[in-house]
């Protein structure tokens, strides 16, 4: 088996916590930050070092702004980010391809 898709899989994306975050966004155009906490079951520290980090990469963008009086921070992929998931399903889509080949 080829190890050079495994190679190229995006450690951003990849990581445990960062991957349902990335494909939550993948399927919804916009979250709010407590969509995402309460979907994922992750807690508020947790979330905000994984989007931080995501949003360092340039793959998700954040807007703070209010609703009712309350603060509001609302996620969504960026165009880098759109193409960045699509690149990891494409590396995963070739690295089953090469398992069934084996």
């Amino acid at each position: 088996m080829n190890p050079e898709p495994f190679l190229q899989l995006d450690r951003v994306i990849h990581e445990k916590g960062r991957l349902p975050i990335v494909s939550l966004l993948a399927a919804t155009p916009e979250l709010s930050f407590t969509e995402i906490r309460d979907t994922l079951q992750m807690t508020d520290g947790n979330l905000s070092v994984h989007l931080r980090t995501l949003q360092e990469a340039g793959y998700v963008a954040l807007t703070k702004s209010f609703a009712e009086r309350k603060p509001l921070t609302t996620c969504a992929l960026t165009p880098a980010g759109k193409q960045a998931f699509a690149n990891y399903i494409s590396l995963l889509e070739q690295i089953v391809r090469q398992a069934k080949q084996s």
